[in-house]
């Protein structure tokens, strides 16, 4: 599916189970020496799947979540937290999610939590600064297909997809 015209993604890249959790393994070995940590705070809904790599990899057994909406398919929409994480600063907490993307979601958990540690798999230079530890950069116009949004089908070769 082609992002719509309105859209200011004009690529997108999909990642596979076994990508997500490569990086997800790959965050978990850059935040082993950084602790150690009390527990950690998943975002959801994008935090959760990479939280529980982190989580099983840094052998962490206590794990909050942060709920936060912002997204609508490929439309931001007005952020709202639906549920808040542990009492406190953060400090001593890892927060995982799996993208900061234009950074609406991260100032908003920076602002609840801000001694926490913030990484991501993903981080696009909109929201790059917000994150202390991240695994890939990705241009602000690519929109990233998780594993968990797509299923296999038919993608036309990349040269196709050019307008006239």
């Amino acid at each position: 599916m082609a992002a719509p015209d309105s859209s200011p993604y004009s690529k997108q890249f999909p990642v596979s189970w076994d990508e997500l959790h490569r990086h997800a393994r790959a965050l978990a070995w850059r935040l082993l020496d950084l602790g150690p940590w009390k527990g950690i705070i998943a975002v959801t809904r994008g935090g959760l799947v990479p939280a529980a790599i982190v989580a099983r990899e840094l052998d962490l057994r206590l794990i909050d979540t942060i709920c936060v909406a912002t997204y609508e398919e490929k439309t931001q929409g007005t952020a709202q937290v639906l549920k808040k994480p542990v009492a406190g600063d953060g400090e001593g907490w890892l927060i995982i999610d799996d993208l900061v993307d234009t950074g609406v979601t991260a100032r908003i958990v920076r602002e609840l939590l801000p001694k926490a540690h913030f990484a991501t798999i993903y981080a696009k230079p909109a929201g790059r600064p917000l994150v202390d530890t991240f695994i890939t950069e990705f241009s602000q116009d690519t929109w990233i297909l998780f594993p968990w949004d797509i299923e296999p089908q038919f993608s036309p070769p990349i040269a196709s997809t050019r307008k006239s």
